[in-house]
């Protein structure tokens, strides 16, 4: 099999929503269902196993037959991309292999976080370096203080970027300056994404190569408009795509989440379904006001 062309990575990933049926088991069907919608959109590729996938919450199993799946239906269309980060080094190069070995092309990973005091540079950088060594597949090294409780400065990740196995950084921490240092340290060549689409031009105008966001799972096209447009050249067109699509982005990440996201995919077409328990499902009040915001992006868009 051919190296995997990290060149490859670039433009929109949408960190894709995991359904579950009413007893709250994996709805592949659904998920399928979905990837006919997403296969036609302009959307770059999966990350399968993100925190919108609602990672933390499946078994080792679970994981490995989503990814799977995914690669499967997608027959080579779009990259795949798997989010291996779990709470040990051994534990995490294993969900790795078993990752590259379902056809996951490459590593998303997620600091260790529960023992966060003890999680400095030193330590981080060592278990950084120590999955890289031992993946098949380029990694990606994914920051997400919001959840973690752990930022990843942008001291370590230079260094960690020097490893000729990480490829590049997914930062979901919204630090625009953090950004532009890690962008302006880095090995040439490494790859960094906006971990939301309220901050994709911003980073893409620093040098970033485009995002992996929450919003990407029902408005992937519009997220593309912005890259697009940057490529192209066209600044007035791509500040104008990226002001459209900031209220929505917010609704799905930052102001409700999850429950969020899933909610706006089944009022849009697609199907969100409830995430899996103890994540409850949006409440009734606030569907009502998500149901304006996609009202009024519709208009926009």
């Amino acid at each position: 099999m051919p190296a995997f062309d990290i060149s490859m990575i670039k433009g929109v990933f949408a960190p894709i929503a995991t359904a579950f049926d009413d007893s709250g088991e994996l709805d592949l069907a659904s998920l399928r269902k979905n990837m006919q919608i997403w296969e036609k959109s302009r959307m770059n590729g999966y990350v399968v196993l993100g925190s919108n996938g609602e990672a933390n919450f499946l078994s080792f199993d679970e994981k490995i037959r989503l990814i799977s799946e995914v690669v499967q239906f997608n027959q080579g269309k779009k990259v795949v991309i798997a989010g291996t980060g779990v709470e040990t080094t051994r534990e995490t190069v294993k969900l790795t292999l078993k990752a590259a070995e379902a056809g996951a092309q490459v590593a998303l990973v997620l600091p260790p976080f529960f023992f966060k005091a003890a999680m400095g540079n030193a330590a981080l950088a060592e278990h950084y370096k120590a999955v890289a060594d031992a993946s098949p597949i380029p990694v990606m090294v994914y920051n997400m203080p919001g959840n973690t409780g752990l930022n990843l400065s942008s001291g370590l990740v230079t260094e960690v970027s020097y490893h000729p196995n990480i490829v590049g950084i997914k930062d979901s921490g919204g630090n625009i300056v953090q950004i532009g240092e890690i962008i302006a340290k880095s090995k040439p060549g490494f790859i960094v994404f906006a971990g939301s689409g309220s901050y994709l031009l911003p980073t893409l105008a620093m040098g970033g190569k485009g995002t992996t966001a929450a919003l990407a799972n029902i408005a992937a096209d519009e997220l593309a408009d912005i890259y697009d447009a940057f490529c192209a050249g066209d600044m007035a067109k791509a500040k104008e795509a990226q002001l459209k699509v900031m209220d929505l982005n917010a609704a799905v990440t930052s102001r409700w989440g999850v429950p969020g996201l899933k909610a706006a995919m089944d009022m849009m077409g697609y199907i969100g379904g409830k995430p899996r328990l103890p994540m409850l499902p949006l409440p009734e009040k606030d569907r009502a006001e998500l149901e304006k915001i996609i009202e009024k992006f519709k208009i926009k868009a």
